[in-house]
This record gives structure tokens, sequence and C-alpha cells, in this order.
């Protein structure tokens, strides 16, 4: 009989975008591979009709990403529960904050009983998190971990909170570097493309990349470069400074009426979602990450493999790979002015950066595709 294995996130494009790795294992392995997500809603560009052809098997289920969404997410729960029962499911890896409670949830309602995975991209709880995420997520989570065989993290922060859970009897907790970096794919591989960005050669060009949301953050730096602007920093050198923000999200509009408001159109690119971020990479004098929370960070981790300056907010996440004044520049979280002070620093001191930059490309060597796949394999095995 075919073992099958069933991946569920929120959102369709997340395992088409980042986990098609561990489709690969599990194929190796002998898995049918199923997914289910709401592939009526995703934030990157994917051909499902090339993924199918894969042989990956889809199923669209009406998750939403807000919990307030009840109707939605009980709908889901049953799709979910029809799902592993007619499929007989054997192995169930979950993914997301919503497709790791309603997955839990089916997993024990359905007849099938597979073996549960769940990888947390980063806990809504963490130090210094809202009380809501703490009140709501933490006691969910608690209680599910009753329910799951393993518990993937990708930070020490979270790590050692899954290692206090307590799961099922023969459960356990795992770190993995991330989803796993290529960094042959962007270590000097991309083209510069400044001239389709807009960006004059001549000019300091900093990249953001990532979901255009309040966590993601970009307002800040936004409001740096007003800074750097309206105190003439550039004056003395004469070097125009631009910034190119890559991707889309919910907060879109706002962050472009604030541009507009603060009279920065002229050097401040939206260049909506990117595929090719080697070659967005490849244009950038330095790459600003100024999330309020991460898991990881893989958007920073890829700039640190292109030989790119970082400059990056303390979270849990960035801190199992930055270190400030070694391999890029940490900031204060929200805070405008300490970010225009490292956009500064970088744009003044070229040796600064070129040291940065070469210490980046050492560190992300750890976070490689090889290290985490040895891990997922070992994890896959280890729970059929």
């Amino acid at each position: 009989m075919t073992k099958k294995a069933l991946l569920v996130a929120t959102v369709g494009g997340f395992v088409p975008q980042f986990e098609m790795n561990d489709v690969k294992l599990l194929r190796e392995l002998g898995y049918e591979v199923h997914y289910a997500a709401n592939f009526d809603v995703t934030m990157y560009d994917v051909d499902f009709e090339a993924v199918k052809k894969s042989g990956m098997v889809l199923h669209n289920i009406c998750i939403q990403k807000s919990p307030k969404a009840l109707s939605c997410n009980l709908k889901a729960l049953r799709q979910l529960v029809k799902i592993i029962n007619s499929e007989r499911i054997n192995l169930l890896h979950c993914h997301t904050p919503m497709g790791g409670v309603l997955a839990r949830i089916a997993a024990l309602l359905s007849v099938r009983s597979p073996r549960v995975i769940y990888t947390a991209h980063g806990f809504h709880f963490y130090d210094g998190a809202p009380v809501f995420n703490w009140v709501f997520y933490y006691p969910v989570e608690r209680i599910l971990a009753h329910f799951t065989d393993v518990i993937v993290t990708i930070n020490s922060e979270d790590y050692a909170r899954a290692n206090n859970f307590h799961l099922n009897s023969s459960g356990k907790t795992v770190k993995i570097p991330g989803v796993g970096l290529e960094p042959e794919r962007f270590l000097r591989n991309g083209r510069n493309i400044r001239e389709q960005l807009g960006v004059p050669d001549t000019a300091f060009h900093i990249v953001s990349i990532g979901e255009l949301n309040e966590n993601k953050n970009h307002k800040v730096v936004i409001e740096a470069l007003k800074y750097i602007y309206d105190k003439k920093l550039t004056v003395e050198k004469g070097q125009k400074i631009y910034y190119t923000i890559c991707g889309r999200g919910s907060s879109s509009e706002r962050l472009k009426e604030l541009t507009e408001a603060l009279g920065l159109c002229e050097y401040i690119n939206f260049a909506g979602y990117r595929s090719d971020v080697e070659n967005i990479l490849a244009s950038a004098d330095c790459f600003v990450f100024p999330s309020v929370r991460e898991g990881l960070g893989m958007a920073a981790l890829q700039a640190m493999a292109a030989g790119v300056a970082v400059i990056a907010s303390d979270n849990r996440g960035t801190r199992e790979y930055m270190n400030s004044g070694q391999n890029g520049l940490v900031c204060i979280q929200n805070t405008s002015v300490c970010f225009a002070k490292a956009i500064m620093r970088l744009y003044n001191n070229d040796e600064l950066r070129k040291k940065l930059a070469e210490n980046a490309i050492k560190t992300a060597e750890n976070f490689s595709l090889e290290r985490t796949e040895h891990i997922m394999k070992s994890v896959y095995m280890q729970t059929e």
C-alpha cells in the first residue's frame, strides 16, 4: 500500500516557496505527497499547474490566517478530517500557526491517527510579544503538543520553549537551520539590474525583501531615509541613497502613502514580489532587515550568502546569526535614528562594508540546505 503524507499550511504558495526540499525527501522515502492550503490566497508567484504536474496532490481548503475567522476555519477543519480519512494519510506535516492548529486537531479527530510533525517557523509567543499572543497562542501550543510526535523549531528561543512542552509519549523537539539555504545560488551569481529598478549606478543602494506588513517593519527604514535626507548627511559625499523594497502585502498602500508624504518617491522603489532574488541582491550595497519578529529570517541569510552587508533589527531570529560589528550591524527595533546611523556607517566606510560582507558569507554556510536535509530526513524516517 502506498504511503501518503499530507502537508498543511495557510496560504497556497507556502510549500512551493519554502518546503519543496521536504517534498523531495518524502518522495525519496516512498510517500505520495498531498498538500492542503487556501490556494485562493497566496503571497508568492507559484505555477500551481506545474506543481500538480510534478505529482503533488493539491487540496484547496478555506483556512484563514486569523483565528477570528471562525466559520471558515471550522469548515477547513472538517475538510482536513475528510482528507486524512479518505486519502488514508499516514504522515501529517503542518506549517504556519493556523495550519498547525487545525491540522493537529484534524489528526486527533480522524480515524487514521497519522504521525504528526509541526514545524514552528517562529512561535507567536516570544520574549517581548504582545500579551494577546501569550494568552491565546501559548496555551494552544502547550495543549496541542500532547498530540504531536515532533516539533521542529528554527531558533534557540523556540527550541528551549518547545522542550518544556509535554509531547506525546514518543515525541521530541528538534532544531533545524531554517528551511535550508543554497549559498551557491546567491554568491556572486546575480546580475546587476539597477537600470531596471530605476537606481543610478552611482547611487548607494539599500534593499529589503519581505512581505509588506507591519511585522516586516519597512516603515522604520523609510523614516530612517527621511532622517538622512533631512539632516543632509549625504551632501558631503554627494552620493544619493536609494531604497528598493521587494514584496507585496497588506501594508503596501500605507507604505506608498508614507513615502509620498515624506517626499521620498524619487528615492524609494516598490518592486513587488520578485523571484530573481539573486539579481536584486547583486545590485545592493547593503541589505536592511528591520522585522519586529522573525523565526529566523531567510531573506537576511540570502543577502549574507550573496556577500551583501546586512543591517538587521534585534530579534530572536537574527540573534541566531547576527554578530554586530563582525558580520553585520544590529539595530534597536522601531528606532529609525538607529537604522539611519547604521546606514550612514556603511555608506561612509567601504572597508567596514567589505569586512562585514566577507564574514557574512562564512556565517551563511552554517544554514545550508544540506544541514537541514540531514535532520529532516532523520525526522521523517523516525516517524514512519
